[in-house]
């Protein structure tokens, strides 16, 4: 009996070990290579990219308060890899270890896409304030105030609505969001270090390469960065030329205002648009969303974040259609991600042929218990996604890195898949 418990234990072991060596390191960028890392922290949507040449970009640094109920509810995701930091203090770790340059880090560019806590953080009585000046450290400002930005881009403040009126103000100050007290903490901060050299400016619909290479552009030529979409500004696919869905005045939710860009290498194309919806109150496409009038001119890529997180008023059938990804990437908190019926859309051959492979950074077990199997088309359900992308774009690998722990090892990888 002992030597069977002796052997047991000993296979076990053996096991162990060697399901512990087999996360492998995540190999170093080198240049050449496009990364766009998809961060799960628990706390909403940070995606760090690195380009071609090295130039940084971190897309949103969510950082939802741990002053709601919900937020430490079994509808919302744990943070990690565990409590011993704040969401932002764990994206600029995770900056950290995967900067191109080992010393002196910055970020060239930092882009926020719109204003709620799950993508650019939330003042509350529990936020530190900083040593550098009088704001408090949440979000995309805990984020600045420990690697230096050079750039910050996001929508503005003037249109549809002047957030900088009082009187707006006003209106807005009782919103569960607390956008205008977090908006206010934000501007003291791009205050603060524009005198250290922090340049500020609003993303401009149609425009091509506001965000661009800053170290060794003419040995990249296929990389681009094309603005899709602002403020309901949508580029019209001509130039930079772009048509206005919102009029000065008009109060559209803070999602349909969200920044969205195409990022391109070579044959391989990435979309992000933050918020945005499609779907309207029945369920049905609406033809008038944003989602109906970004599709055209986006096109199709290879990789496509899913709107809103994949919340059930996004990824509508024409949409989906006309993007039709090879990889789905769900940047997932809450037990709203994703809606069933967005499932089946977006795995849906009769909406658009071929195979197309879906990643969510985390699942809920109450998604689990209401979608049931249908679920087990994804990919992976935990972890953070880096998209890794080389050969001058030609092919990708996905990658899933350990987000339980500090040293993010790899945990899957997919691929290589021919960018289209």
């Amino acid at each position: 009996m002992q030597t069977t418990i002796k052997l047991a234990l000993y296979f076990l072991f053996i096991l162990c070990f060697y399901k512990g060596i087999s996360q492998e390191m995540y190999p170093n960028w080198e240049p050449g290579i496009l990364e766009i890392h998809h961060i799960n922290t628990g706390r909403g949507d940070a995606t760090f990219c690195v380009f071609p040449d090295g130039t940084t970009l971190l897309i949103d640094a969510g950082d939802t308060s741990e002053t709601h109920p919900r937020t430490l509810s079994d509808r919302n995701a744990k943070l990690l890899p565990n409590r011993s930091r704040t969401a932002p203090e764990w994206i600029v770790d995770y900056i950290n270890q995967f900067h191109p340059k080992p010393k002196g880090q910055t970020l060239d560019y930092a882009l926020i896409t719109h204003y709620h806590d799950d993508h650019f953080g939330e003042v509350d009585s529990t936020r530190l304030y900083s040593k550098k000046g009088k704001y408090q450290l949440t979000g995309i400002v805990a984020v600045g105030d420990a690697i230096p930005i050079k750039n910050l881009i996001d929508r503005g403040s003037q249109f549809p609505i002047d957030l900088k009126d009082e009187q707006v103000q006003k209106e807005l100050s009782a919103d569960k969001y607390h956008i205008i007290p977090t908006l206010k903490n934000y501007w003291k901060y791009s205050d603060v270090h524009s005198k250290n050299g922090l340049k500020h400016s609003v993303l401009k619909a149609g425009m091509l390469n506001q965000i661009r290479l800053l170290y060794n552009p003419e040995n990249y030529k296929s990389f681009s960065v094309r603005n899709i979409a602002v403020n309901g500004n949508v580029w019209t696919g001509e130039k930079e030329n772009y048509y206005a869905l919102f009029s000065e005045g008009d109060s559209p939710s803070e999602n349909n205002l969200s920044t969205v860009i195409k990022i391109s290498f070579g044959l391989f194309d990435y979309y992000t648009g933050g918020d945005i919806s499609g779907v309207n109150a029945i369920g049905a496409t609406d033809f008038n969303s944003l989602e109906s009038n970004i599709a055209p001119v986006v096109g199709p890529v290879d990789v496509a974040t899913l709107n809103h997180h994949g919340n059930r008023d996004s990824q509508n059938a024409f949409y989906v259609r006309t993007l039709r990804p090879r990889v789905w990437v769900q940047q997932n908190w809450s037990s709203d991600h994703p809606g069933e019926e967005v499932l089946r859309r977006i795995l849906s051959k009769e909406i658009y042929p071929g195979e197309r492979d879906v990643f969510s950074t985390v699942m809920l077990a109450a998604n689990k218990k209401v979608i049931g199997n249908r679920l087990d088309a994804y990919k992976s359900q935990e972890g953070h996604i880096v998209v890794r992308v080389y050969n001058d774009g030609k092919k990708y690998n996905v990658y899933i890195l350990n987000d339980k722990d500090e040293k993010r090892n790899v945990v899957n990888k997919f691929g290589p898949y021919e960018a289209r």
